[in-house]
């Protein structure tokens, strides 16, 4: 009896070893709102562990997320837009072969709340639309993109461009009034306070942002991690990534 009470409690220390961890992720904002409402489930069922700190995809500042890498921060697992991951890849600060694409989003238009939404049904519509607008806030991690936007039709030193580094601070410079408009993934303006969601650009000027996770180098909760991609990646995340503007990836 002593034998098999010694072997039972063998077999549950081992099994608590693969099943419990401690993931710490830092996410971006394009894929922020399916992964928080997803995030408890996966805790619940399990019994992994996962704190979340957030950074940019991209740009200059300090709260990007390579520039929270470099200075050391800690981290397991980071959630954000491809061309970021390429940018970390390149820096060798994720682990080969364990990027997966998790959903994507089309670039759309936030209006303040209670605003008339602008005509952006096509290419010339949506210049006219900027034109009248004169200031659009976007994120650091859409500048480069908007850029090119404004070269193409021919109005790049017409508009006030505002650039903050994080999505969230683009929308709430049009809720505050700051910017007429801002131009970001659609899963960053949807259930955002103080603003509408005004549609999504022409399919012209259209840029598809795909959001991916991967494992930091040094990690050592590589089994977790695993688990918890494999689990923003399948159809019980589906429904969250729908509600919050993005679709399930086309690459999976």
């Amino acid at each position: 009896m002593f034998g098999r009470v010694v072997f039972a409690i063998g077999v549950f220390l081992a099994l608590s070893a693969v099943s419990y961890g401690q993931v710490k992720v830092i996410i971006s904002g394009g894929f922020a709102p399916a992964y928080r409402e997803v995030v408890p489930e996966f805790e619940r069922t399990t019994g992994i562990s996962v704190t979340t700190a957030s950074g940019a995809s991209q740009g200059t500042g300090p709260d990007t997320i390579g520039a929270m890498l470099r200075r050391g921060e800690t981290a397991d697992l980071v959630i954000l837009n491809r061309q970021g991951l390429a940018e970390l890849t390149a820096e060798g600060k994720i682990v080969a072969g364990t990027d997966v694409d998790l959903a994507e989003t089309l670039i759309g238009i936030a209006v303040r709340s209670g605003s008339p939404k602008p005509d952006i049904s096509t290419v010339e519509a949506f210049r006219q639309t900027l034109l009248r607008a004169k200031t659009v806030a976007v994120p650091g991690s859409a500048a480069a993109g908007f850029a090119e936007v404004l070269r193409r039709l021919g109005i790049t030193t017409e508009i006030e461009v505002k650039i903050p580094s994080r999505g969230t601070e683009s929308v709430a410079m049009v809720a505050r009034g700051g910017a007429q408009l801002s131009i970001q993934p659609v899963s960053e303006i949807l259930h955002m306070p103080g603003v509408e969601f005004g549609g999504t650009l022409p399919a012209e000027l259209q840029h598809r942002s795909v959001y991916a996770a991967a494992i930091v180098v040094g990690s050592k909760q590589a089994e977790a991690c695993r688990r918890l991609i494999a689990f923003l990646s399948s159809e019980v995340a589906a429904a969250a990534i729908r509600s919050s503007g993005m679709e399930l990836s086309r690459v999976r």
